[in-house]
């Protein structure tokens, strides 16, 4: 029986060595008994009393495959006691077998294959969880000084030998140690140094492992928490040694709130009847308007009803158009006498294709119901057709439209109020004013004043509905709905006039 004692470190060319020697000799596997350190028979081989094999100086040279010789650089490196058997048995067989590596099928080149997997996952573990305390060093005044770091980890295998040049590529500039119960890797000015197996030393605490902490928790995606597969990837056993892992049970536990608050903040995407509704627009007699409608007044001013809603469906005077889902013409009797202006779609108008019907109409509705104003024998429209919004969350936030967007709007304004001739003019809000008279400025002081058109047409002016929908003192909220019921009033008795 030939006995090999292996040496902890150096141990791949070590057995490199040995096996070759032996296979040259003609030494058959069940005749060797594999030892790795100081004692610990490799139990594949224990039992066997089989007497030693003839010399065989004068055997035909070596001959492996480059897979094995991967295969066993990881091999070797494995925890099972029976590591360095099994791989001899294999250069034995290679002999007479130089494919059997390609065959899966047989049971001993699928467990060797099964250990070197296991041996590149802990290395991989080894690279993505070693984390470096800072230990101090040489003084850092000094011109040259390296500080220094160390790190305590617990591999499956014995990996540390064939890990550390990663760590001495990336981490070049400084002195540092790995510390495992297997084998202990240091690096300095001098290269890489390795020795025995060491206990857990008392790392200090390290400054930098807060902020680390901090950025873990902010590279935190709850979105796309899976507990059993991060724990497959980062094993709790790991957990100890890693810093920032203390956060991960209320990260977890927090994450199905997070992940609400997400979606609240996400911005929203127009439902699906928008889509509808633009491409229904996108074909319509019209929408396709040509240069000369896109880049400046329309050369034809419309002068009936249909023309007027033909020519709005294919609107393209302002940027409003690209991001509203279509057009929110006038609507009410065509021969009303009173016009009601307000300033332009919200969310709800958007969406229906009709002025006024969200909160703000509502109320509207309302205070008309208790002025005695009859607002369906009105024509209501806005001084801008398209919704200006801006996205949150979910929401879509009305945006006051800009003076040029009014103006632009306002040539299909004056259309409306061509074809209609009405005898009283309400304007709603500073957006309204300015379009019909030129001046939207001071609209609570003017409120109750009937102003006029540049044509004659009376305005009398008033706040917005929206405006009242925003107010939240409660103290003034009655009277400011008292004031705009009173301005309705002050319209129905203009009408009756």
């Amino acid at each position: 029986m030939r006995s090999v004692i292996l040496p902890v470190m150096g141990t791949n060319a070590a057995w490199r060595n040995a096996a070759r020697d032996l296979a040259a000799r003609g030494v058959p596997p069940e005749d060797v008994l594999w030892q790795f350190g100081e004692g610990g028979s490799d139990l594949f081989a224990a039992g066997q009393a089989a007497p030693p094999g003839p010399d065989a100086p004068g055997a035909p040279a070596l001959r492996v495959p480059r897979a094995f010789v991967a295969l066993a650089g990881e091999v070797t490196c494995h925890s099972d006691p029976e590591r360095f058997a099994l791989l001899y048995a294999m250069l034995w067989r290679l002999q007479k077998r130089p494919g059997l590596l390609s065959d899966r099928g047989d049971a001993q080149v699928d467990r060797l294959e099964a250990m070197a997997k296991s041996v590149r996952r802990d290395m991989h573990k080894m690279k993505a969880f070693v984390r470096f305390r800072d230990i101090g060093g040489a003084d850092g005044q000094e011109p040259g000084a390296r500080r220094a770091f160390a790190a305590w980890f617990e591999p499956e295998h014995n990996i540390v030998e064939a890990t550390a040049p990663f760590f001495a590529k990336r981490f070049g500039d400084m002195d540092w140690t790995i510390l495992t119960p297997k084998e202990c890797a240091r690096f300095d000015r001098e290269g890489l140094h390795f020795s025995p197996g060491a206990a857990r030393p008392p790392l200090p605490e390290d400054a930098t492992e807060e902020l680390w902490t901090t950025y873990f928790r902010n590279i935190f995606n709850p979105a796309r928490l899976k507990v059993k597969a991060m724990q497959s990837e980062m094993p709790r056993k790991y957990w100890k040694n890693m810093p920032e892992t203390a956060a991960i049970p209320e990260m977890i536990a927090g994450a199905e709130a997070r992940v609400r608050g997400m979606q609240a903040a996400a911005p929203s995407l127009p439902p699906l009847r928008a889509e509808r509704i633009l491409e229904r627009n996108r074909t319509a007699p019209g929408a396709q308007a040509d240069a000369a409608d896109r880049d400046g007044p329309l050369q034809t001013r419309p002068v009936t009803w249909p023309a007027l809603d033909k020519g709005l469906a294919g609107c393209r005077r302002c940027p409003l158009h690209a991001d509203a889902t279509q057009v929110v013409p006038g609507r009410g009797p065509r021969d009303a006498a009173l016009m009601i202006v307000g300033e332009q779609p919200g969310d709800h108008e958007d969406l229906t294709g009709q002025p006024f019907v969200g909160p703000a109409g509502q109320l509207l509705d309302r205070a008309a119901r208790e002025a005695g104003l009859d607002r369906n024998a009105a024509f209501i429209t806005n001084a801008v057709k398209h919704f200006k919004f801006a996205p949150r969350g979910k929401r879509r936030i009305h945006q006051r439209p800009d003076n040029t967007e009014v103006m632009a709007c306002k040539w299909w304004l004056d259309v409306e109020r061509e074809l209609l001739r009405p005898r009283l003019i309400l304007a709603l809000g500073a957006t309204a004013a300015r379009a019909l008279t030129g001046n939207g400025d001071a609209i609570l002081a003017r409120r109750g004043r009937v102003e006029r058109t540049a044509d004659g047409t009376p305005v009398l002016l008033t706040v917005h509905p929206s405006y009242l929908l925003r107010r939240s003192d409660a103290a003034t909220i009655e009277a400011d709905m008292a004031a705009f019921v009173d301005d309705l009033r002050h319209a129905a008795r203009l009408l009756a006039a």
